[in-house]
């Protein structure tokens, strides 16, 4: 009777794991980072930035979009909006939705390129998504002061070229650069001037068991050279189940910082 009691238990709370681990891979959390850089142009005031990666098979929800709806200026997507067997109906639905918040960037990641990568080029044309492969786009002021975002490849295309991306753009301005595999970071050097580094692809790790993962939980971290936000991801991997790294998305203040 006690060995069926202890059963009992031992089942009911692996359930209760179990719904606890789809809910936090299901959330719909935004995390606000309130960030300044002296060599961030004041004349822009405070720009919103909205950074989502690691759709995956989700599909964005209206609760995202409500949290959102209004806070933001620039939306940009840090790879993975598709995987393998995801219907390309439900990616331009989520495009749609991210059209919404305001002008759309996009970068490659990994499990983009499982699918058909000439339509899904044809999807963001149509739509008028921007996308950037070691490529970058200027934002201006309308008094001559500029920053840059740039993006890169993926690393495993064995393409990514931060140089590349870097050719039109000022050497004093201010960049932020896009790239789903937070790897990337081992090829940046001081004199490329990059200042706000965004990636993904980790998903924080998605399962830590006693504490343990394949990888860190995702972080902004403030370091002397660069600030790196690399996310937790939106969707999941494998199975559509989190634990110690809840689903998230971003939303940036970026402003000038008065010494």
């Amino acid at each position: 009777m006690e060995i069926i009691i202890i059963l009992t238990i031992g089942i009911l709370l692996g359930v209760c794991l179990l719904f606890y681990m789809y809910k936090e891979a299901f959330a719909d959390k935004v995390v606000y980072h309130q960030l300044e850089f002296s060599s961030f142009p004041e004349s822009f005031g405070k720009v919103r930035l909205f950074f989502i990666s690691d759709i995956h098979r989700r599909r964005i929800t209206e609760n995202l979009m409500e949290q959102v709806q209004g806070k933001v200026d620039i939306v940009i997507i840090g790879g993975d909006i598709t995987e393998k067997g995801v219907p390309m109906e439900r990616v331009k639905e989520n495009l749609l939705q991210l059209k919404r918040l305001g002008q759309v960037i996009f970068i490659w990641g990994n499990n983009d390129y499982e699918v058909d990568v000439a339509y899904l080029n044809s999807l963001f044309l149509n739509l008028d998504i921007k996308v950037l492969v070691n490529q970058s786009i200027p934002f201006e002021d309308g008094k001559g002061n500029r920053f840059f975002i740039l993006g890169v490849d993926d690393l495993s295309t064995n393409q990514a070229d931060i140089d590349q991306a870097l050719i039109n753009t000022d050497k004093e301005s201010f960049k932020i650069l896009i790239s789903h595999n937070p790897e990337i970071s081992r090829k940046l050097r001081s004199d490329q001037g990059i200042q706000l580094m965004l990636s993904g692809h980790t998903h924080g790790g998605q399962i830590h068991l006693l504490g343990f993962s394949l990888y860190e939980k995702g972080a902004l971290k403030i370091e002397p050279n660069r600030t790196t936000l690399i996310s937790n991801g939106y969707g999941t991997t494998g199975v559509p189940l989190r634990l110690g790294a809840k689903a998230e998305t971003h939303i940036l203040t970026i402003q000038h910082k008065h010494s």
